[in-house]
């Protein structure tokens, strides 16, 4: 495997962890949960507006779930923020319920931007919903391909050569991968 080359020499200050899971529910339908932590390596000590934290103890521990149909669409939305830097973080959970009725699908993370920008929203759990929609498309597709293998049908969506031909360098037309997945209309 690949390795980045050797780093200078340095110290550690701050780690960001992301992490998105997918879920196919007995209902048939999906939830993705995200969740966001950043751990400083110093104490910080309130005088800024801040919650006091020690080092190594999580600024911001943050979770999502959102619940979608096979279309894409969000059915429900939760938000949290378990420890959070102002002790008014927590007020703007509830705003994250304004994300049902939307679709993740081509401009879902500027819809989200616009949706919840400046005090509408907070920007960790904003961000977080963009590694989620990715996961979305991870899971649910190829649970998905699965359903429709079980009845039969095509593992692909008709639509899918539409969706995803030419997204990216993998996919290219013309590429190994596209012409496996669609043949001629992949060449």
């Amino acid at each position: 495997m690949k390795q980045l080359s050797s780093a200078a020499p340095r110290a550690l200050l701050h780690t960001r962890q992301v992490q998105c899971t997918g879920w196919e529910r007995e209902d048939g339908l999906f939830d993705i949960e995200g969740c966001l932590s950043d751990v400083r390596t110093h104490d910080q000590d309130g005088a800024r507006g801040n919650v006091p934290r020690r080092a190594g103890d999580p600024v911001h521990l943050m979770s999502l779930r959102i619940t979608l149909d096979e279309r894409f669409i969000i059915v429900a939305a939760e938000a949290c923020s378990h420890q959070a830097p102002f002790a008014d973080c927590s007020g703007i959970n509830a705003a994250y319920a304004q994300l049902v009725g939307l679709q993740i699908k081509g401009g879902f993370v500027k819809a989200v931007k616009a949706l919840f920008a400046g005090q509408q929203g907070c920007t960790h759990l904003t961000e977080l919903l963009g590694p989620m929609a990715t996961t979305a498309f991870q899971a649910i597709n190829p649970a998905m391909e699965l359903r429709r293998a079980q009845r039969g049908e095509p593992m692909d969506d008709p639509k899918s050569a539409d969706r995803l031909l030419d997204s990216c360098h993998g996919l290219r037309r013309g590429g190994h991968a596209a012409i496996v997945r669609w043949g001629p209309r992949g060449a």
